[in-house]
């Protein structure tokens, strides 16, 4: 049931950083405690959730060299 439970709340944070893309590194840190869970747990951080994490942070990355070099 964890599992499961767990995988509603990714599935929750993933449309909220849709909706606001804007609070995309809020939402992140909120979706590594989410793994951080699964993982806690003993169970597999399920391949989806982990590529969304890291493109995630690519794509932080990215907006982070950006506003530096302006």
């Amino acid at each position: 049931m964890a599992f499961e439970q767990l995988k509603i709340a990714v599935t929750m944070l993933m449309d909220e950083i849709a909706k606001r893309p804007e609070d995309a590194h809020i939402l992140q840190e909120q979706l590594r405690e989410k793994i951080s869970e699964f993982k806690t747990l003993g169970l597999p951080v399920p391949e989806d959730i982990q590529a969304l994490e890291d493109a995630l942070e690519e794509n932080l990355e990215g907006r982070s060299d950006e506003s530096t070099k302006t």
